[in-house]
């Protein structure tokens, strides 16, 4: 495997126009390739604005055409890449889900976000994605030449356990398409992804898309890179825009080696396990 490669994240203004949001999206994948990508991330709702009131208006089938132009952009840009998330409609139900295409433009993974968004901070945000998504119930992980990546989907970051589980999956990054809001992105975007990356000695990236002011829910924005000793390798501001990270496993393994929690934890008192 190859011990660096380079990881873009596109932080994408999404608007109300399906069509141009695709449109857009396959524009940016191009520009992040060309710039040496070999793996390109797109934000949570890249499709659509994010909100209970948008789901069942903007959900397909997969495939359909949101599925069709991601699994085309992997395909025309020989890049793997993990399509963000978008409304998805099955048997009735919806879901927000990631799917992901390698290099010949297969869909080699499907996430549904696991941990719906369901908050209420009294006087700032109250939030009930469970109104009308229904939860993923599978961990999702895939392999490229690089390296074996995990997805989570925004509210999956806060659960350890997940990441954990990734972890001992064998992944060496894991990826959090995201829409964090402005209660919540300042107090917790980045100190979660420098958290799940210090806790696994893993790569974390999380991904949003641009903020949008006048939307009727605004976004955080800061997509950001984390390296396995917690420091912040690429990191966006709020306006649209495409950063790059470049992923090291010479430098995950001399963390490893240098705080080796692998060998350390106390199995016999305690264990993460996948049912």
């Amino acid at each position: 495997m190859a011990k660096v490669f380079r990881l873009a994240l596109i932080q994408m203004a999404v608007g109300a126009n399906k069509a141009e949001n695709l449109q857009k999206a396959a524009q940016l994948i191009k520009t992040a390739t060309k710039e040496g990508a070999n793996i390109v991330a797109l934000p949570e709702c890249f499709n659509s604005p994010y909100g209970t009131s948008y789901f069942a208006e903007y959900a397909e089938k997969i495939p359909g055409p949101s599925s069709t132009i991601l699994a085309e952009a992997a395909k025309e840009n020989s890049v793997f890449l993990v399509g963000g998330s978008f409304p998805e409609e099955d048997g009735g139900k919806y879901y927000n889900t990631c799917t992901v295409y390698d290099p010949e433009g297969n869909m080699i993974a499907k996430h549904r976000k696991i941990h719906l968004f369901d908050i209420d901070v009294p006087g700032k945000i109250k939030f009930q994605e469970s109104d009308v998504l229904s939860p993923g119930n599978v961990f999702t992980s895939f392999a490229t030449p690089f390296c074996k990546v995990g997805v989570g989907i925004c509210y999956d970051i806060r659960f350890q356990e997940m990441a954990q589980i990734y972890n001992k999956q064998g992944c060496s990054l894991l990826l959090y398409p995201g829409a964090f809001n402005m209660t919540t992105g300042p107090a917790h975007w980045e100190l979660l992804t420098r958290a799940r990356a210090v806790d696994n000695q893993v790569y974390v990236a999380s991904i949003a898309p641009a903020r949008d002011e006048k939307g009727s829910y605004v976004a955080w924005g800061h997509s950001t890179a984390v390296n396995p000793w917690g420091e912040v390798i690429a990191k966006a501001e709020a306006d649209e825009t495409i950063v790059y990270a470049d992923i090291d496993l010479e430098r995950m393994e001399e963390v490893r080696q240098n705080i080796p929690l692998r060998n350390q934890k106390r199995t016999d008192l305690y264990e993460v396990t996948e049912k």
